[in-house]
């Protein structure tokens, strides 16, 4: 085992899939933890070892017996406290576990944005609607502590306020709710990097999303259609968050909205993106795997975000069908991978299966993803070839 270096991957599902086969690419022996016994990508890791997300001795016990040599997770907060303290005491590369709590908490975030004089949303915590008697509608409401769009929704009074609240504390392990504004204009991600005191703009993603009151991702294309005025401008701002929330050997992945009034942040973490954002839309629109970039800085090695650059587009577009009970599945749609421009698909869905409104990440039905020479190409291909797959799903309606 020693012949190689070490890696712990933090959390065995799905949103470390791609990072875990990166690594062992790399020739890294990788070592998977998470709290969930089966955990779907237990048997993709060299070994794997089930531990509480707060079991910080066990976690100890698992750099020590494997003689971890980087740590690295991909795609969720949830772990992220954790390895700031595993760094903290073996000396990894990785950012505080000051960083770490800030990053995982929606109003610590916000603080640390009006501290550093980041634009975002003004709002506050509240634990009942009537403290928000003095805010004007529509407000955004927030878990404070997950991710993955679970429990934020829009509300335009305060029946619906207090509706909001009850379903973002389902998510939440925390008593109090964040409430903001609610900032108008179209949605970005910032895919990012940050090493030997410099923060680095891989690619800027445009996402589309659903109708309220839940904004949820249905796509998501690169590059953005921004000017180069605004692409400067969301550098600066970048920059301006690393040092303001202490970023450091990391990447990140942060979401913002412009409209007239200017470029606004909604929030930031310290990781790499999900919705196949970074594992897979990145690499094809830019040449650069961010997840090898991390595995480097896990390590302490070199970074290189030049070598390989191409100048491509890319999309990932999740199925959004009509809600009712799927009656039939043409067999052709098992062909959808194999056409042109198409790098990958999936579907979840199966005859006699129920189609419900989309309202987190965790309940979308499947997904293609697509690669092209340009972004209008990409807008082309999506929008025909979602109709396509659309129409060979048959669905009797809910009434």
């Amino acid at each position: 085992m020693k012949d190689k270096k070490s890696v712990l991957i933090f959390g065995v599902g799905p949103l470390q899939e791609s990072i875990i086969k990166r690594a062992k690419l790399m020739g890294f022996y990788t070592v998977g933890i998470d709290p969930v016994a089966n955990a779907t990508c237990r048997d993709v890791v060299d070994a794997f070892e089930v531990v509480g997300g707060q079991d910080y001795e066990g976690t100890c016990a698992v750099v020590e017996k494997y003689g971890i040599d980087a740590i690295v997770t991909a795609a969720t907060d949830k772990p992220l406290v954790m390895m700031a303290r595993i760094a903290e005491k073996y000396g990894f590369p990785f950012y505080s576990v000051e960083t770490a709590q800030w990053s995982t908490d929606k109003y610590q975030m916000k603080q640390r944005f009006l501290e550093g004089g980041v634009p975002c949303a003004r709002g506050r915590l509240i634990a009942k609607a009537e403290e928000a008697d003095d805010l004007y509608y529509p407000l955004i409401v927030k878990p404070r502590d997950n991710s993955g769009s679970r429990g934020v929704k829009l509300c335009r009074n305060k029946e619906e306020l207090q509706e909001a609240m009850q379903e973002a504390l389902q998510y939440s392990h925390l008593d109090t709710v964040l409430v903001e504004e609610y900032i108008e204009g179209q949605e970005y991600s910032i895919e990012g990097l940050h090493y030997n005191g410099k923060s680095e703009v891989i690619q800027f993603t445009e996402k589309t999303t659903t109708e309220f009151p839940y904004n949820v991702e249905l796509a998501h294309k690169q590059p953005a259609n921004l000017t180069e005025n605004q692409k400067n401008d969301i550098r600066e701002l970048v920059s301006k968050i690393a040092k303001c929330m202490h970023f450091e050997n990391c990447p990140s992945h942060t979401e913002l909205k412009i409209n007239e009034r200017g470029i606004f942040i909604i929030e930031t973490s310290p990781r790499l993106g999900g919705d196949y954002i970074t594992s897979t839309l990145v690499p094809l629109s830019t040449g650069i795997n961010m997840e090898d970039q991390l595995l480097h800085i896990a390590l302490g090695e070199k970074v290189d975000t030049v070598t390989g650059r191409i100048e491509k587009a890319s999309g990932v577009c999740f199925l959004n069908l009509p809600c009712g009970k799927v009656t039939a599945i043409d067999d052709a749609i098992k062909e959808v991978g194999t056409w042109p421009n198409v790098k990958e698909f999936s579907i979840s869905l199966k005859v006699g299966d129920e189609v419900h409104p989309i309202t987190s990440s965790l309940n979308r039905y499947g997904q293609f993803i697509v690669q092209a020479e340009n972004r209008k190409e990409v807008d082309l291909i999506i929008g025909k070839y979602e109709e396509q797959i659309n129409n060979k799903v048959e669905i009797e309606q809910s009434k």
